[in-house]
């Protein structure tokens, strides 16, 4: 795995849990009874943003240390995963 790849999967897994974090734990306007006039009852008024985003950050890195030590290892490879034999017969194989 190459320093690019291993930055896109932390950014990648980053975002992902990030976006599940986002709903959870969320008080909106209409839960508080404080609806501000032109806004909707389900815009939110305490997001714990900043909490969410650390939390986020190590979830993260303890999710890609598991996933970047499958890769490297060669636990699983891309003829594990290739249901429809794409890649054709293992060359390191007829050796």
């Amino acid at each position: 795995m190459s320093i690019a790849s291993a930055l896109v999967l932390y950014a990648v897994l980053w975002f992902l849990v990030f976006l599940i974090a986002l709903p959870v734990r969320v008080q909106t306007q209409g839960d508080l009874g404080q609806i501000v006039a032109g806004t909707h009852a389900g815009a939110p008024e305490h997001h714990h943003l900043k909490k969410k985003a650390w939390i986020s950050t190590f979830v993260a890195a303890l999710l890609w240390a598991v996933i970047a030590g499958i890769i490297l290892s060669g636990a699983i490879t891309m003829r594990d995963i290739d249901m429809f034999d794409r890649m054709g017969p293992d060359s390191t194989l007829a050796e």
